[in-house]
């Protein structure tokens, strides 16, 4: 009988604890700045309602990554900082094969899930050590890794660099 027992508190313990972790996942918290990015659609992690939303201070929460590359809109190699889209991808626990990336302007475009994968793509927040801001990109750009891949200087990835990004949708 005693064993019983034991192995009844073993086993409510392991579920406590699992649905914990559960919990812990399942939830993203909320910003307490000013929203510059929603994500929504196929996502298992949010902070309101079927979305989650991000503030700078979240977004600067994520692993930091510089990146080099010279721009389609600018003039020679600038230096991005941002995090990685596949890193914002996994944290909201994104289980679609399509991004539907929005701008402020209403820009759109689908982007495969699998780029993020295979390429370095940034999410910018600043350009040469400033902030992006509103009036010239930012204040959140999606940059890819242009000189880095030959393939990326095709004007078919030129119009996935979505500039004032808002939204994104993942399908």
């Amino acid at each position: 009988m005693q064993g019983f027992f034991i192995a009844a508190m073993v086993s409510a313990s392991l579920c406590l604890s699992a649905t914990a972790q559960a919990r812990d996942l399942s939830d993203l918290p909320s910003p307490e700045g000013p929203i510059l990015l929603d994500v929504g659609g196929a996502l298992s992690r949010t902070n309101s309602g079927d979305a989650a939303h991000f503030d700078m201070e979240m977004l600067k929460a994520l692993p930091a990554v510089r990146l080099e590359t010279a721009t389609a809109v600018t003039d020679g190699v600038r230096r991005f900082e941002g995090f990685l889209m596949r890193d914002l991808l996994e944290l909201v626990g994104a289980h679609g094969s399509t991004v539907t990336a929005s701008a402020l302007n209403d820009y759109a475009i689908d982007i495969a899930v699998s780029e993020f994968d295979r390429y370095d793509v940034l999410v910018a927040y600043e350009m040469d050590g400033e902030p992006l801001l509103p009036s010239d990109k930012g204040p959140l750009w999606i940059v890819y890794p242009r000189d880095q891949h030959a393939e990326l200087q095709d004007i078919r990835y030129d119009y996935r660099w979505v500039w004032q990004l808002r939204w994104l949708d993942i399908k």
